[in-house]
């Protein structure tokens, strides 16, 4: 057996990305062992106002394992080139803002409807490489033809009921719709930035 196995390795290189897709694994444990106890506690279901890790916690209940892998291949694709490119601390401030204006999306939309999952933040990360690769073209932040196509389509069929009906569970499309604006948002103002540094750098 390898001294340093792949797994080793690329928690080693991207922690945030590990611990990310630790949270989640843990949030989807809870939610299959401890249901509904665990979504109770950890969704904005029952928010009072004081319970603040309710903004955020969301993101890391997972129901079901096809939910927790989509999840985590995504955020694995997209965190992983973030991370490498800007650090870690820059993508977890990335994933608490798009984490929070998601959830929040999915709450005003829905009402304290039970939800959750890290679909949301993916969104975010997809608008802020898009973005941040048009006005500061970089091979990390370069996504391979048609991914953000695909998932504008998957955005866009999640919104009618075909899903629905074939899965049997809703989807927190303001989450998604949140979350993909946030990340556009963020990567216009760290694009911008990048940019005017890499003028005056010249």
């Amino acid at each position: 057996m390898p001294q340093n196995p792949n797994w080793y390795v690329a928690a080693k290189q991207y922690p945030a990305v590990t611990g990310l897709i630790v949270l989640s694994a843990i949030g989807g444990m809870l939610v299959t062992l401890s249901y509904p106890t665990a979504v109770r506690y950890f969704s904005f279901g029952g928010f009072r106002g004081e319970d603040y890790w309710r903004l955020i916690t969301p993101i890391f209940l997972h129901f079901g394992i096809v939910h927790f892998i989509f999840n985590s291949l995504w955020l694995s694709m997209l965190g992983s080139r973030i991370e490498r490119l800007s650090g870690p601390i820059h993508l977890i401030l990335l994933v608490l803002i798009s984490g929070l204006v998601s959830n929040l999306a999915q709450f005003w939309w829905s009402g304290a409807a039970n939800f959750g999952g890290m679909s949301g933040v993916v969104y975010a990360l997809l608008g802020y490489i898009w973005i941040v690769n048009k006005l500061v073209p970089h091979s990390l932040t370069a996504l391979p033809k048609g991914i953000v196509g695909f998932m504008i389509g998957w955005l866009i069929l999640c919104m009618t009921p075909i899903l629905t009906f074939l899965l049997g569970v809703g989807i927190a499309n303001a989450a998604h719709v949140g979350g993909l604006i946030i990340g556009m948002v963020l990567g216009l103002i760290f694009g911008v930035l990048a940019r005017f540094r890499r003028k005056h750098e010249l």
